[in-house]
Order: C-alpha cells, then structure tokens, then sequence
C-alpha cells in the first residue's frame, strides 16, 4: 500500500503536533482510541444499555469533535442517543476498508468521514452507497467548491463539508530582514500576488544575501503542491478524462517547482521527513506554504527560537490543500439519527468550535467572523491576522476537477519526478519522463 501521499502526510504532521501541543492551531492527531486500526468490525447493535440508540462514526486521525466536547454536547441535547467513535490512524488503511463494507452492505458505521483524496472516487463509483444529504441541508452553508467535489453529476450530495486547508505563505521575517527584503506581510504578498514565478524571482533575491546556512524555501515539492492546488485543471479535465501530461495547471506548477529545483534555493528536503522538522528546529529555510492546519507543526517544530520570528501572507494565489466530509451510508441502521447528527457537527457553529481547539478551518464561511485564534498562537506568528488571510483564501479557491487518482497522480509527479531533478540531479525532462512513468503504472497502461 502507497503511503506516501501529501494527505497521509498531512494526517502524519497532525498526529504529531496534536501530540507534543495543546495551541490552538495545533492540528489534528491520531485517537488513542484506535479499536479499528486494525480492521476489526465496527458493529453497532442499535442501542446501549440505557436502551438509547447507538451512533457510530467511523474516522481516521483526530476529526476533533471528541476534543471539542461535541458529542457530549449532542448527548445532551439529545438523551436518547448514543455516540461512538471508531478511529482508524491512517487513512490508507481506514479507507480501503470502507470501500470493502460498502461493497458488502455492511460493517459500515453510521456515519463515515471520507477525506478530499478519496471523495471523487466515492462521488464516481460509490454514490449509491451514500444517501443523498442534499435533500435534508441547506447546501448555501458551505463553499460552493466544497459541495461541489461531493456533488454527483446527477447533483447528489454524499458528503457534508467538514473542514478545508487554505494555503498562506508562512516565512521567517528574522531572515528575510538579514537578506534585505521587505518583511511587512502586506507588502510582500503584494510583491507575488498573482503568480507563484513571482515567489521564485523573491527567492532568487534572497539567495544573493542569505543568511549562511539558510535557503529561501523547503522544497520544490511544496512550491508545486501550492501552486497546483490553485489551479482549476490539474490532472483530469471536467469530463472526468485522465490529462495530467497536457494539463496547463501541472505543466505551470511543473514549471515553477523546476525553477527551484534546479536553482540554489531549495532547502531539498521531504516535507514530513525527520531532516525537515531540524530544518524549522534550525531556522534553515525561510518560508513555506502552509495551509491552516500545518501552522501548529510549524510552531512545535521550530521551538521558542521561532517565536516572534515567523509571519504569515497571503499565497500568490488561492489554494487548498486538505480537507474532510462525512457521510451517511445507506447500508446504516440509523439513517434519520445519522443524518441529523452529521448536519449539527457540520453546521457552522460547530465547526467555529473545532477550529478553536485545533487547526481545523471551517469550510463553512459564516463561521469566519466568529473564529478566535488563541493568543499565543498569533503571537508566535507576529500577530498576523491568521483567521483573515486563510478567511479571505478560502473564499476565493477554485473549484478544482478531480479524479478517482489524483491522489497517486500527484504522489508520482512530487515523489518521484521532482525528487529526481531536486535531490538526484537530473534534468527536468528526465524528472518528467520518470514521474511519466510512475503514473502509467498507476493508472495501469
């Protein structure tokens, strides 16, 4: 099974920041309370033993709503129901064994979250498995690009938006004032609004002065990863064909990313690998694209040293990176129950107070203006107004096409191509042609 994927490792930097910090912005982790890791049936015998009816909701790594004293809140309001949780770490073992229960029309939980790097291929080939939850909300709640990517071409709704992954521009002031750039977060976003070549041509300014030791960015794969996920094409087209190689979305973010890769300003490191945390414990590098949820990861790993030395602007351009829904299979014992607890945890005030005890960013916009960073987390980051830059980001994301292997796709162009030309020195063609390669074997040409 393939692991290596920007959303496991998304699921790797919350485990870890959930357990070393208690910040507001400290993402998710994985619930010690893991009784299906393993595989083990998520039976559910209707009711407990006060005879109130027993809920499930299948999840991997930490959704929060435990955290945030949402169940107990629901339980409350509802004395009849009972709510249980049954949490699968890795998302690359929780979802393979989803698809296997739905199949079988059985063993599924009530409700089940379904992560962004699987919902086109719930949407494309699982959607009678899910009951339509468009009939019973009111769609206006969420982002329209988020209802969209769990909207079957018929306009069945399958999934309810839980939380999204706005793309900032997270970077060291502290560097970039050693290296004489401009380290107002207003006037640098402006400097690269529009066009992540722009970032780049910064980059190229700040190697001129870098601070010794230090790099403008962590990796070409970041870059790429941001650039990409602001693109409207990336590698299926509207009609659902796979156009990864003459997409003008990849061969654009492939671009950007080739000029970091094989320039001097890359850090050349894994994004989640062991030397990328000691580059934030270092200060080795100067920015990064962070989207909400990696804020946290980037104030445990940098340590006291980054406090007061990080800001945040806003990215080149408007991007996601991350994301959730939950869902209500047919196959469930309890349909009106499960559809009336999924619609209340999404709701909009449920998600404003998921938000304040971890990183996970409404993709309902009415929330915004009640979202309250914790003080100690904005000023680790200079006091930057997080809740108005990832707000203003989230309103403006494209809605992005996808396809059931986006997710490998995109895997095989980072993992392989771009690591080729960034760590292995060879050329962008040949960085092409590997990660080429690497996708025919996923998509089994």
């Amino acid at each position: 099974m393939r692991t290596s994927t920007r959303r496991t490792h998304r699921l790797m930097a919350l485990a870890a920041v959930a357990a070393l910090t208690t910040g507001l912005l400290a993402g998710c982790a994985s619930d010690s309370d893991d009784n299906a890791a393993d595989g083990s049936s998520n039976s559910n015998d209707g009711g407990d033993a006060q005879g109130r009816t027993t809920l499930t909701i299948g999840t991997f790594g930490v959704f929060g709503y435990k955290q945030a004293g949402l169940y107990d809140a629901y339980m409350k309001l509802h004395p009849d129901i009972s709510i249980k949780e049954n949490v699968t770490t890795r998302t690359d073992v929780y979802w393979p064994k989803v698809l296997t229960r739905l199949q079988a029309g059985s063993g599924t939980d009530d409700i089940q979250a379904i992560e962004v790097g699987n919902i086109t291929e719930a949407v494309q080939t699982q959607a009678d498995k899910f009951v339509d939850l468009g009939k019973d909300v009111d769609k206006t709640q969420w982002l329209d690009w988020k209802n969209a990517q769990a909207t079957t071409k018929d306009g069945k709704l399958i999934g309810l938006g839980t939380d999204i992954g706005p793309m900032a521009i997270c970077y060291r002031k502290d560097l970039f004032k050693k290296a004489g750039l401009e380290t107002d977060r207003t006037k640098l976003a402006a400097q690269w609004k529009g066009d992540w070549a722009k970032y780049v041509d910064l980059g190229k300014e700040y190697m001129k002065k870098a601070p010794a030791g230090t790099k403008f960015v962590d990796s070409a794969s970041s870059v790429y990863n941001a650039a990409i996920g602001g693109e409207t094409e990336a590698y299926y087209d509207k009609g659902g064909n796979v156009v990864w190689d003459t997409s003008p979305g990849v061969k654009k973010a492939w671009n950007v990313a080739m000029s970091v890769a094989t320039s001097d300003m890359s850090a050349k490191l894994k994004q989640f690998d062991k030397p990328w945390d000691q580059g934030f414990a270092n200060g080795s590098f100067a920015t990064v694209a962070c989207p909400a949820w990696m804020m946290g990861y980037i104030e445990q790993k940098s340590g006291g040293s980054g406090k007061g030395n990080w800001d945040v602007a806003a990215a080149p351009t408007a991007a996601n990176w991350g994301g959730s829904f939950v869902g209500v299979p047919t196959a469930g014992k309890h349909q009106k129950e499960a559809i009336a607890l999924a619609k209340w945890l999404t709701a909009p005030a449920q998600q404003a107070k998921v938000f304040a005890k971890q990183a996970s960013f409404p993709s309902t916009p009415s929330a915004y203006p009640t979202l309250q960073p914790a003080a100690d987390t904005t000023s680790y980051f200079s006091d930057a107004p997080i809740t108005q830059i990832f707000s203003d980001a989230a309103k403006t994301i494209p809605s992005q096409y996808h396809g059931a292997k986006d997710q490998p796709i995109g895997t095989s162009i980072t993992d392989v191509g771009i690591l080729q030309v960034e760590q292995k020195g060879k050329s962008p063609a040949q960085g092409w042609d590997a990660a080429g390669k690497e996708i025919k074997d996923v998509l089994g040409q």
